[in-house]
């Protein structure tokens, strides 16, 4: 009964409405109303455990491991309570992004099946929780967060910072299995969770020519995971790979391609808002493959501009495992928001 209510509450996420445009302003005042909503609807001891102070160490805290986690999991949650947390999510995600999410936290069950410990995989263990109280005047944020998956976003007034994020799949395509049956069954054979983040780098690296590629490969064999792995906060890693300045126009379009793939899981204004930031010096961002570039082996890119930077690694399991992060180096979990903040409350009588 439970696993039928999480793929009734998965249904209803894919189903929520991506409206065309929206201003800023109404992305922040959604996710606010939905959080209000979503903490309204719980008792005091499970509001105790959903909201956590903002200065709450445990906000920077985050990870796509099975792990003990702060919030509320879907287990914990009525209908109603998930209808909320749905809002939430279709607040900040586009379709894509509500599919991407939908289908990590089904993969579970196919793990369940295919690994001999597979009972510590559990759908239910995704968990919400929100940091400082839902405001339009205090920062605030919120986090969901399970295997392979964790979403944070940071709000003060009606600007929101969106990393770190990260979306992981295993296996990264869903192939026939002897074991695979009952509950693995919603997911068909052939299924590829994060198939463009890998089709699209291949598809530029194929662009390159000789010269090209010899710059972009840095190494032969992969580093085993992202290199960032889930730091509190990244630095830029080493200058390597292909430069964009030294690209063809129709290379330079495959580049911003990729990095649009990144970008469009959020809501269009959340969307535009990491492509402005990431364009920001487009030509100096660099391209960085690492591993085999035939198909179903392990391999590993990279995409980093001054302000950002996008990890991808399939090392494990034979290149069929695969772990993307977005990181900003200095708008991680809304750093620059809350230095803007701090700055304007300096001499008031405003106190954190």
């Amino acid at each position: 009964m439970a696993l039928r209510h999480l793929f009734c509450s998965l249904a209803a996420l894919l189903a929520l409405a991506s409206p065309a445009a929206l201003a800023d302003a109404n992305v922040a005042a959604r996710m606010r109303q939905a959080a209000q909503s979503l903490a309204a609807l719980v008792d005091a001891a499970k509001r105790e455990r959903l909201v956590l102070p903002f200065a709450d160490a445990r906000r920077t805290d985050w990870h796509y491991t099975p792990r003990s986690r702060p919030g509320l999991s879907f287990a914990d949650l009525d209908a109603n309570q998930r209808r909320a947390l749905e809002s939430l999510l279709g607040a900040a995600l586009s379709e894509a992004g509500r599919r991407r999410v939908a289908n990590i936290v089904e993969l579970e069950l196919v793990l369940r099946e295919l690994e001999t410990f597979g009972l510590m995989r559990d759908p239910q263990k995704y968990f919400i929780v929100l940091f400082g109280n839902p405001g339009d005047r205090e920062p605030w944020g919120w986090r969901f967060e399970g295997h392979h998956l964790s979403l944070s976003f940071t709000l003060r007034g009606a600007a929101i910072a969106t990393t770190p994020s990260f979306f992981g799949a295993n296996p990264a395509e869903v192939r026939p299995h002897a074991t695979l049956h009952r509950g693995a069954r919603a997911l068909r054979s052939g299924l590829r969770t994060l198939a463009e983040e890998e089709d699209e780098a291949r598809l530029l690296l194929g662009m390159l020519d000789a010269a090209q590629r010899a710059t972009a490969i840095v190494d032969t064999r992969t580093y085993g995971e992202i290199l960032t792995r889930a730091e509190e906060r990244v630095s830029p890693l080493e200058g390597k790979g292909i430069e964009a300045r030294t690209l063809d126009a129709a290379q330079k379009a495959q580049l911003r391609k990729l990095i649009e793939v990144y970008a469009a899981s959020f809501e269009a204004p959340l969307r535009d808002a990491r492509m402005a930031r990431a364009l920001d010096g487009f030509d100096a961002i660099r391209f960085a493959w690492a591993g085999a570039t035939e198909r179903g082996k392990p391999h590993y890119y990279r995409v980093q501009g001054p302000r950002f930077l996008i990890e991808y690694d399939s090392s494990q399991d034979g290149g069929n495992h695969i772990h993307t992060v977005w990181r900003d180096f200095t708008g991680d979990f809304g750093r620059d928001l809350l230095r803007d903040h701090h700055s304007m409350a300096r001499g008031t009588s405003h106190r954190h």
